[in-house]
């Protein structure tokens, strides 16, 4: 099937508009689900009431300031940082090059957290910053006759390591209330969130989202290898840098209104060509499971009796199964 626009046009197979069309639909159960869910009861009733306007105070207050936000920040966290990671894997032709093991979210956290502690605020373009400058001295490091991705995956993984402990050196530096706090947004936690967060990363993806999905059709072709791409005509190492460039942009979004939730990109791309099939990159659906896998780890965190677990501590256990599931298949091909 082929969808034909202006300037654009794409291919679906069936299974991919099934599967795509099945992920939504679970993701709009998820969310509805996750409206009622919280230590403060409401009823169906009462929650159709509160969107209609008839509820009093409190039960607005709980559902439109406090859930309502929250549920939106994690979908859009995770579809920022599932489409990431797609983009990355697809580019490096490997399902363990994703931003969190290369450390572009490593860099973006640093940045993060180093304007919060310098200003006390502009997170987003703290992260953008850092995000960036780690991606530009990977990218400088790993040049060799272009763009090589096992060298880039290699250095990435030392700078991840490297930017680690220079976010735990940053911690020292501050008092002990607000790196308490600060410790909770480094694992990744969608606590009090506002409308402001939720307007900042359906912005953020309102301009990157139709970018990436611009990019599908290069990507498509660069996960082939690079002379078959380069005989296609396409420009390999510009491209690279654009897409670089729009990831790492995602990633720092996610950053700035979640943190730096460890293993959804990673999760995101594998699951989603699972599903899908077909060899293509498989953008829209990755960017599907992201949400999704980032608001069931919210709720799962919610759900956590006694304390409110981080939302990054059950992503956590859900990406270190996947991560031991894709080296077994890498060591089985032999390309570990």
């Amino acid at each position: 099937m082929i969808l034909r626009l202006p300037y654009l046009s794409f291919l679906f197979s069936r299974r991919a508009i099934v599967a795509g069309s099945a992920l939504a639909i679970l993701l709009a159960i998820t969310l509805t689900v996750s409206v009622k869910l919280g230590a403060f009861p409401l009823s169906w009733s009462q929650i159709i009431a509160t969107f209609a306007r008839r509820a009093d105070d409190v039960q607005q207050m709980i559902v439109l300031d406090h859930r309502l936000p929250r549920i939106l920040t994690a979908i859009g966290a995770g579809a920022a940082f599932g489409l990431a990671g797609a983009m990355f894997q697809t580019m490096l032709r490997n399902p363990l090059a994703t931003p969190d093991v290369i450390g572009f979210s490593a860099g973006a956290s640093c940045g993060a957290l180093l304007a919060m502690i310098l200003t006390g605020g502009f997170i987003l373009p703290g992260a953008l910053a850092g995000g960036l400058v780690t991606a530009a001295a990977v990218t400088a490091l790993a040049w060799h006759n272009g763009l090589q991705p096992y060298r880039l995956i290699l250095i990435g993984i030392g700078a991840s390591l490297t930017l680690s402990a220079g976010a735990d050196l940053l911690m020292t530096k501050i008092d002990a209330l607000t790196a308490a706090e600060m410790a909770k947004w480094l694992i990744g936690t969608l606590n009090t969130r506002d409308w402001s967060d939720v307007r900042l990363v359906w912005l953020g993806l309102t301009f990157l989202f139709p970018l990436a999905l611009w990019l599908q059709f290069p990507l498509s072709r660069m996960a082939m290898s690079d002379d078959i791409t380069t005989g296609l005509g396409l420009p390999l190492s510009p491209l690279r840098l654009l897409v670089t460039a729009c990831a790492v942009a995602l990633v720092a979004l996610g950053v700035s209104v979640a943190g730096p939730l460890p293993f959804v990109a990673f999760v995101s791309g594998p699951i989603a060509r699972r599903i899908v099939r077909g060899g293509s990159p498989a953008m829209l659906p990755a960017a599907t499971v992201g949400a999704l896998v980032t608001l069931l780890a919210d709720m799962a965190a919610r759900s956590f009796p006694i304390v409110q677990l981080p939302a990054g501590v059950c992503t956590a256990m859900i990406g270190a199964p996947v991560l031991m599931w894709l080296l077994l298949v890498q060591f089985r091909k032999g390309t570990l």
